[in-house]
């Protein structure tokens, strides 16, 4: 492979420290600029309050903790697609609109399968409550 027009990246512990940073940066402006991320915020703090209250098994938190992830990086690679989109085109394109639908629809599944699991966990829990 010829690299002789390739910038080969830095390596080291200031890159790495840098990457951290952007990734926050990536974080905070999807929690500031996109509802949904911040409505996911939200739920999850609430699947944790009822995860103590209701003392679930460590399997249960493993599966929630895998499926809050699973929202937060859909909703985040939403984003991203949804941003890269926009930098392209400010027109109207039938390509953009698949694409953007198409990765709305990625975090719409992933909420889904959250929404099932979160039922899944919670609800005979519920429903010991009131029998």
């Amino acid at each position: 492979m010829e690299l002789k027009n390739k910038k080969i990246k830095k390596r080291g512990f200031k890159r790495f420290i840098s990457s951290i940073k952007n990734s926050i940066k990536g974080l905070e402006y999807a929690y500031l600029n996109e509802q949904s991320l911040t409505l996911h915020a939200i739920l999850t703090v609430v699947v944790l309050v009822s995860g103590f209250y209701f003392h679930i098994s460590k399997m249960q938190w493993a599966i929630l903790v895998v499926v809050m992830t699973i929202i937060i990086v859909t909703e985040l690679l939403n984003t991203a697609i949804e941003a890269t989109v926009d930098l392209v085109t400010k027109e109207y394109h039938e390509l953009a609109r698949i694409a953007k639908d198409c990765a709305s629809a990625a975090a719409f599944v992933s909420s889904l399968l959250a929404c099932g699991l979160y039922l899944y966990v919670f609800l005979p829990q519920i429903i010991k409550l009131f029998i």
